[in-house]
């Protein structure tokens, strides 16, 4: 069989947020087969062989199935091969420690012609995996070179971009907790600054900082000398030592305190430039030359016997603690100390660089206190210990064992006090004790270091011992638990979110939405809007461009001051880059039309436009509410979707559809002797506070608007509890002149 052309990637399309495919982003390529249309892969000859040989856990897969070798199934019966590069794409992922379960692959109506999708938590590392995946798959059609090794670097290639683009494990914890509560997240840079919530209800974090954390208490912390006299003040043990500016000054100062001392930075961080139990002039004075670079001064201590344990302090409370314990090598005769090292220490998997390890690489060359260390057992770095010599090669830094469980309550209180004194809402306290059981006035112990943004990955992932959810704890101290109240606001804060509106279809929609902006403002919340007419904060305009888009979208959802938001979303806006956030209060959908102009995504008819708008009503919270035109099929049938209420609105109050609602209990709205009537079953209220509506049609000739278009806006209003005569009243005062959105001119 002659060589077949490359599979074409025609279009690629990161669809951000919730979409026709999922509520989550996803990659969407398009694929032009070519030739392969006509060969699905049993017309292959040893395609699946080859395939299975260089991604065996392809097995696994279920595909459509729905159990273990279903994919197998697929393609032993005949699977066309842009689906053979989703499941090729989601493997590799799955092999460069990035887990994704969902993929799709649908035909278009152009033959040969495919949309593949597949989930993509990130755009940079989807696009890596697709083209890695695309040169797997072409090899193994065609039988070209490609091997184990190519299948290596392809998997290396996607971890480097997924280590690249992906959180830190401290932030990724924090985050995944606020998912697990259904809190929504934006990642405001390509590091680790998140917010988490939307508008005025939103926290923000960086790793373990948040943005309650003070930045006086940061100083604080940095300066060690300070923290100690203020804890000290407090009563809280602390180990005596003094800054001094030499090495003949520490070691007077050791001889004040009393031997075995500690030398260290006074603003260090992680352990660098600290050497521990000096008892000698040499020693103290050696020490004082390693610890000087690391910072801008140096502090002698008190020397305080014991493990180095580091406790995690959020909100007030020791939600985590891990114990240190010391390294060493045993000599073997014939190696050398760093050889030792890299052999019995650097091996540990724990070890390396970088936020995604407990233990640090331990590299002699730049940490002078173990050089310091070694010289006084009489040893260099480049010496070779005795066979069987137990040798010290670090005291501290090594803290990765979880004693949580063993923290006495009164080192609970103290060590909580110092988080407090200090002024840190979350806090790495590091004490030293020999038992963290038992109080630490009764052991010697002490409170040595309070810090500020302190890593997390020794309570996630301990060497010893239960993990603990310090991400939740840190989430639950953001994000309180408490019971829902009438208060909007205080409600609103338990899971982050503001009041979020969206809009679908194409008659009305911008008025529609600005007429519910206009509201939502009335009712006293600062309230974003963004529409065809452009972008608006509080009703004042600040982008007349087109705003039915992701990123203006965003641009409302980072806002702090924002405490409603509303949003128009026409198909393409869905079709393009998905919704601009994950879930709504109110979702309004008033038609099903609009397929004439997007013939570029494939969609030509309502059924396809049915599955697009669909995506606003499924995004609606359980507490929410749907807005429906009762007057369309087709939009009615979307109720059976929604997670939360749904409110019908039409021009027949005698139709089947309101009809039926009404008999079992659910609101509906429509016009009776132009007066807008409200029901909820049996029960019919006029809306107050409008007056007839030919006159406020009249009113508002030049913007063409309906009644369907104004019965929409008062059922989303009606749908957010705004009280209906604030409803009436605003109807009746609304302006529709575009450039203001609805203040008067």
């Amino acid at each position: 069989m002659s060589m077949l052309e490359d599979i074409k990637l025609l279009r690629i399309n990161y669809l951000r947020g919730p979409n026709i495919w999922t509520y989550r982003s996803v990659l969407e390529v398009w694929l032009d087969l070519g030739a392969l249309e006509a060969f699905p892969s049993n017309l292959l000859p040893g395609f699946n062989d080859r395939l299975l040989a260089l991604l065996p856990a392809l097995l696994e897969h279920h595909c459509g199935v729905g159990e273990r070798g279903g994919f197998l199934q697929r393609l032993n019966e005949g699977t066309w091969t842009g689906h053979v590069l989703e499941h090729v794409v989601i493997e590799l992922l799955n092999l460069a420690d990035m887990p994704t379960g969902f993929g799709q692959t649908r035909s278009t109506s152009r033959r040969g012609v495919y949309r593949m999708v597949f989930r993509a938590r990130d755009e940079q590392v989807a696009r890596t995996a697709l083209a890695e995946g695309h040169r797997l798959l072409m090899a193994a059609i065609n039988g070209t070179a490609y091997g184990a090794a190519d299948v290596q670097a392809a998997v290396s290639a996607v971890r480097t971009r997924i280590d690249d683009c992906y959180l830190g494990p401290s932030t990724a914890a924090i985050v995944a907790a606020a998912t697990d509560r259904r809190i929504p997240h934006i990642r405001l840079n390509d590091g680790n600054l998140v917010q988490l919530g939307y508008g005025a209800s939103q926290r923000r974090i960086w790793t373990a900082e948040t943005d309650l954390t003070s930045a006086i208490a940061e100083s604080i912390a940095h300066d060690k000398d300070l923290t100690k006299s203020l804890l000290a003040s407090c009563g809280v043990p602390i180990p005596e030592g003094e800054i001094v500016g030499s090495a003949e000054a520490a070691w007077e100062t050791a001889q004040e305190i009393g031997l075995p001392v500690v030398v260290k930075p006074s603003d260090g961080n992680h352990g660098r430039g600290v050497s521990l139990d000096l008892n000698t002039r040499e020693e103290v004075e050696a020490a004082f030359r390693v610890a000087q670079p690391e910072g801008s001064d140096v502090m002698v201590e008190r020397y305080v016997r014991g493990h180095e344990h580091r406790l995690l302090v959020v909100g007030g409370r020791v939600v985590a603690a891990a114990r240190g314990e010391v390294a060493v090598i045993i000599g073997d005769g014939h190696s050398t100390v760093n050889q030792l090292i890299d052999a019995q220490l650097n091996t540990d998997p724990r070890r390396g660089q970088g936020e995604d390890f407990p233990l640090s690489r331990i590299d002699t060359a730049t940490d002078g206190a173990i050089v310091l260390d070694l010289q006084r057992q009489g040893l260099t770095p480049d010496a070779v210990a005795a066979a069987g010599r137990e040798v010290l090669i670090q005291r501290n830094g090594n803290v990765a064992i979880d004693c949580t469980d063993e923290i006495h309550p009164e080192v609970d209180h103290l060590v909580s006090l110092a988080a407090r004194v200090v002024g840190l809402d979350i806090a790495g306290v590091d004490v030293v004790a020999q038992d963290i059981s038992r109080p630490l006035h009764a052991q010697g112990g002490a409170i040595v270091e309070v810090n500020a943004g302190p890593g997390l990955l020794m309570h996630l992932k301990p060497a010893q011992g239960a993990p603990r959810p310090v991400g939740r704890a840190i989430c639950d101290h953001l994000f309180p638990h408490f019971a829902e109240t009438p208060d909007h606001h205080r409600g609103q804060a338990a899971n982050g979110r503001i009041p979020i509106v969206g809009i679908a279809g194409s008659h009305g929609t911008p008025h529609v939405a600005r007429l519910v902006a206009w509201l939502l403002h009335l009712s006293g919340r600062y309230t974003g809007l963004a529409c065809r007419d452009g972008l608006f904060l509080d009703q004042r305009c600040v982008d007349k461009d087109d705003s039915t888009h992701w990123e203006a979208g965003q641009r409302l959802l980072i806002n702090r001051a924002v405490q409603a938001a509303v949003f128009e979303n026409g198909a393409d806006t869905i079709l393009r880059t998905g919704l601009a956030y994950d879930r709504c209060q109110v979702g309004v959908v008033t038609d099903l039309d609009g397929a004439a102009g997007l013939a570029e995504f494939d969609i030509t008819g309502d059924e396809q436009m049915f599955k697009v708008l669909r995506s606003q009503i499924d995004v609606v919270l359980p507490g929410g509410a749907a807005v429906l035109n009762a007057d369309h099929a087709g939009v009615a049938q979307m109720q059976s979707l929604c997670d939360g209420e749904v409110i019908f609105y039409g021009a027949d109050p005698d139709g089947a559809v309101i009809a039926a609602h009404r008999a079992s209990n659910g609101r509906a709205l429509y016009v009776r002797q132009n007066q807008v009537v409200l029901t909820a079953g049996v029960s019919e209220t006029i809306l107050p506070g409008l007056g007839k509506l030919p006159g406020w049609y009249k009113r508002h000739a030049r913007s063409s608007l309906s009644e369907s278009t104004l019965l929409a806006a008062i059922g989303a209003a009606w749908a957010l509890d705004i009280p209906l005569n604030l409803i009436g009243a605003g109807i009746e005062a609304f302006e529709s002149n575009p450039t203001t959105a609805g203040r008067a001119a």
